[in-house]
């Protein structure tokens, strides 16, 4: 079977937006087993209720979910053949308590160099404004370079990297709204947030992180995010 590609539109959509919606969806199936594996992570695990900023540490079983030819191919026509998952994470947004995250680069925190990742994001559930979408600022990745952020460590955020306001204009934010089943992938440098899940259902998304080959994984800044700890514990 051949392997689902982006459209020519859609990829100059990536390059113009910094992020796609993509046409391929994810089995009833699959979703069935990411909730599944979420379940008994959180069960094992649950400080990671709300937040999991690194799957596989924990349970390496999500790496079957990364293996979809699919989303590979598609993430290939973005980064170039040769590229590898450096990280996977799963932000669960539960029922009326799920955290705001607020507006950021995530490349503010990230220890690639050159910095360079493409995300894909995948809808565990239908993805509202109701229950705390993704917003995105489109475009807001051309410059390449990363903006003045703040630490703010006011409880009720799901990171303490917060984008100083004069730094872009939220009148441009768009929702993403997404069907469970659904992907998106997006760029390191778009600017993009969320806020809390005020509805009764829960908003699961789950992230693959792929960067090209040509970067490689600073363990000194790493260690650094660290000491900064830009996450909730």
């Amino acid at each position: 079977m051949i392997a689902t590609q982006l459209t020519d539109a859609q990829v100059a959509e990536y390059h113009e937006n910094g992020f796609v919606v993509l046409d391929y969806r994810l089995s009833q199936g699959t979703l069935e087993a990411i909730r599944a594996t979420h379940s008994r992570l959180i069960a094992k695990y649950p400080q990671f209720s709300d937040y999991c900023s690194a799957l596989l540490p924990f349970d390496e079983s999500f790496i079957k979910f990364a293996r979809d030819e699919n989303i590979l191919n598609m993430v290939g026509q973005i980064l170039g053949s040769n590229f590898a998952l450096w990280n996977s994470s799963f932000f669960a947004k539960p029922a009326k308590i799920g955290t705001t995250t607020p507006w950021h680069q995530d490349g503010q925190y990230w220890a690639m160099r050159p910095l360079a990742t493409c995300t894909a994001w995948m809808a565990i559930d239908d993805s509202t404004p109701e229950n705390g979408c993704l917003r995105v600022i489109p475009g807001s990745h051309k410059e390449k370079n990363l903006r003045r952020h703040q630490v703010n460590d006011s409880p009720g955020l799901a990171l303490n990297q917060e984008l100083l306001r004069s730094e872009f204009d939220e009148s441009k934010a768009v929702d993403m709204i997404m069907k469970a089943g659904q992907i998106s992938l997006h760029d390191v440098y778009l600017v993009h947030g969320s806020e809390p899940n005020q509805s009764d259902r829960p908003r699961r998304g789950m992230t693959l992180r792929f960067m090209p080959t040509s970067s490689y994984y600073d363990r000194d800044i790493e260690k650094k995010r660290h000491q900064s700890n830009p996450y909730r514990s």
